[in-house]
């Protein structure tokens, strides 16, 4: 095969032409395609470095110059009058080559494209302001030009990262049958991220992209609480009309889309277990999603090579710790991110350190919260002058071997990601490759490191999972770390047979995630298409997901038992009354399943006219007096979200008001202390184990 593989950075070879993970990954698949006899081309920009990978490398400069004006369409309420509507900018490209380790990486150099050599990415605050802000949209457009120019009617399959760097390309190649494009999904950016569609049709017809854009949505009547909520959770903000979603560009024109490991996949299908799960499902993304999830798959992703030898340099424990002051005798966390309190959940790690370590417990920390700019926060300040001899804060640059000789001296490592930010988290793997024994959020993104809610009864468990977070300063995450890295210390110190169990899984378990193993993973879903075989959608695929409305209708004849399987797993009794009788029996035992889950209405539908489970249901939350008291098994915190007072600015915000916990599942709210909700109260459940639902309570 001939793999093109583009980004807007890809200089992962040389640690001084990077900026982001992307970059390393990208290199590092690539190699390892070239290392399995496949002919690899990278396509980049030069960001301004020519001259230093010239003087480095041996850069040969190609017959190539390509003049142009890139076309661009202004959204007024971003760009204001202080530009016309459109905008071109003239351009021309020229190309260069380095031939390293079997790859082709061409570089694209020209006047928007070279700009901000230092950082490579337009900073956020240039939209609005400064053209430079379309330099993503300089490398998409310049990309397709040269990848036509270069390769002609060859044969090849074009590897994109990122839908927001690339969501040009699949719609640009759609029509030529010698292209193939695969997108990659590499973060978790909001699946409703938007961009001007005026801008995007002006660049399609200047590419000579004959693709029809879906009919522009509707904007809704009136935004709901629930969809303005999730400026808090960071999975989606609201866009005015005249905008397109970016991953509907990529799902419906690519070939394939590629993720980064299972929950990662399974986390973009559906959300579930989070506060957008609802209001996704009523999006027209949603149909996106559930039109394309057969193209999807896992290509995977791997740990640098040097933490995966077999062999490494032995690390002097005593050394290292006694080198940042602390006690090698001492159980020692450590924790490896760049300094994002939110995305990190840095906060909630530096609260229950501070807990522990005040209650008395002997044990290290070696946090690493990398940022250039240092960390101003007082509290954590505080919390690490408080803790003297037992935290070492870093937040500088360092070398790679540094990093290793503090996780191999560490016994267990902290991961609290919220927000489901991260996807693989290769951070987490390196400290596990190296025997540091997982403590880490249950994100979907990250269950592929195996660590579980109770790892000492569970095979191949690897370490200790605490709940996902969807807050900010979340105590319940809090609460939940405190109580981990007692048991770890308590486990180290009284079982260490269990321990070292822990540690060897932890150890095989990430040393199983390799650039050659990703290379095949790619490889086994690039093949069949490069052969002429296209994704078929599956009645496996609709059940794994309950979309039992997409089955065809022979499929409960065919497929009844996998069907009624799929019913009672999510307590659906519309679909399982479809292929098994729904007696009294069958009606309580999805009651139960639904219940579980907090999915009131799949309750209500099970329930029927059974006056038990009726009441149950509706014994869920009652007012009393103005009071409101919720009762629900398994729920950890319960939240009543209404709009906010408006400001006046921006986007219309909203207010959460906290209901107080009065026994284990029991929560009262005085509804007169609430603002007038309108006699329907949107309530926000968050479980024990992380998840949350929505609810509501009508009342007078």
């Amino acid at each position: 095969m001939h793999i093109i593989e583009t980004y807007f950075e890809c200089g992962g070879f040389d640690h001084r032409f990077l900026q982001g993970g992307i970059s390393v990954y990208l290199w590092n698949l690539s190699k390892s395609f070239a290392d399995a006899g496949h002919r690899v081309s990278v396509v980049t920009p030069a960001h301004g470095r020519l001259a230093e990978l010239r003087a480095s490398y041996d850069l040969e400069t190609l017959d190539y110059e390509d003049t142009y004006e890139l076309p661009l369409v202004l959204d007024p309420d971003t760009w204001g009058d202080r530009f016309p509507a459109e905008v071109t900018i003239p351009l021309t490209t020229t190309a260069h080559r380095l031939r390293l380790d079997g790859v082709d990486l061409y570089f694209l150099s020209n006047q928007l494209l070279d700009a901000l050599p230092d950082r490579f990415y337009p900073p956020y605050d240039s939209k609005g302001h400064d053209l430079v802000f379309f330099k993503p949209l300089a490398y998409q457009t310049d990309t397709v030009r040269f990848v036509r120019a270069r390769f002609g009617d060859e044969k090849a399959l074009v590897h994109a990262h990122e839908p927001y760097y690339h969501y040009l390309m699949p719609a640009a190649f759609r029509a030529d049958p010698s292209k193939l494009v695969v997108g990659t999904v590499q973060s978790n950016m909001p699946i409703t991220k938007k961009v001007y569609r005026p801008k995007v049709e002006r660049l399609l017809e200047f590419l000579q992209a004959p693709v029809t854009l879906p009919a522009e949505e509707p904007g809704p009547a009136e935004a709901s609480v629930r969809s303005a909520y999730q400026q808090r959770t960071h999975l989606h903000y609201e866009y005015g009309p005249g905008h397109i979603g970016v991953y509907d560009l990529v799902a419906d024109h690519a070939d394939l889309v590629d993720f980064l490991s299972p929950g990662h996949l399974e986390f973009y299908t559906d959300f579930a277990g989070t506060p957008f799960e609802e209001p996704f499902r009523r999006m027209p993304v949603h149909e996106t999603v559930r039109r394309n999830a057969h193209k999807s798959f896992v290509g995977g992703c791997a740990i640098g090579d040097r933490w995966t030898a077999p062999e490494r340099p032995a690390v002097d424990r005593a050394a290292v710790l006694g080198g940042l002051g602390l006690d090698p005798a001492l159980p020692t966390f450590f924790h490896n991110a760049r300094y994002a309190v939110n995305h990190k959940g840095q906060l909630e790690l530096f609260r229950a350190a501070d807990r522990v370590l005040t209650e008395g417990l002997a044990a290290n920390f070696v946090l690493r919260c990398l940022s250039d700019d240092g960390i101003g926060d007082p509290y954590i300040r505080e919390v690490v002058e408080r803790h003297k001899g037992r935290i070492f804060l870093e937040c500088e640059r360092v070398a790679e071997e540094r990093i290793m000789a503090y996780a191999a001296s560490s016994d267990f490592c902290l991961f609290p990601s919220k927000f489901e930010m991260d996807t693989f988290l290769i951070a987490q793997g390196e400290a596990m490759a190296v025997g540091a024994v997982p403590i880490a959020t249950a994100q979907r993104g990250m269950a592929h490191f195996g660590h579980v809610a109770d790892p000492l009864n569970t095979s191949g468990a690897t370490g200790f999972a605490v709940n996902r977070s969807f807050a900010e300063d979340d105590s319940l995450l809090t609460d939940a770390l405190a109580r981990r890295i007692q048991e770890a210390a308590a486990l180290l110190r009284e079982r260490p047979e269990e321990y070292a169990r822990l540690r060897a899984n932890s150890i095989a378990n990430a040393r199983q995630f390799t650039w050659e193993h990703t290379a095949r993973q790619h490889l086994d879903a690039f093949t069949p298409l490069w052969e002429g075989e296209r994704p078929a959608r599956d009645v496996r695929l609709l059940l794994k997901h309950g979309w039992f409305d997409l089955l065809p209708e022979e499929a409960y004849a065919t497929h009844g038992d996998a069907i009624a399987e799929a019913a009672a797993r999510l307590g659906d009794a519309d679909a399982y009354a479809r292929c098994r009788p729904l007696d009294a029996g069958a009606r309580r035992a999805l009651f139960e399943a639904a219940w579980a889950r907090a999915d009131f209405e799949r309750c209500a539908r099970a329930a029927a006219d059974d006056p038990e489970l009726r009441a149950r249901l509706d014994a869920r939350h009652s007012i009393e007096d103005g009071r409101l008291t919720c009762r629900l098994p398994g729920a950890a915190r319960v939240e009543a979200v209404l709009w906010a007072e408006p400001t006046g600015a921006g986007r219309r915000g909203t207010a959460v008001h906290r209901a107080t916990a009065t026994g284990p599942g029991e929560f009262t709210m005085d509804l007169h202390e609430l603002p007038d909700t309108g006699g329907e109260l949107n309530l926000l459940l968050t479980l024990a184990d992380g998840r949350s639902v929505w609810d509501v309570v009508r009342h007078g």
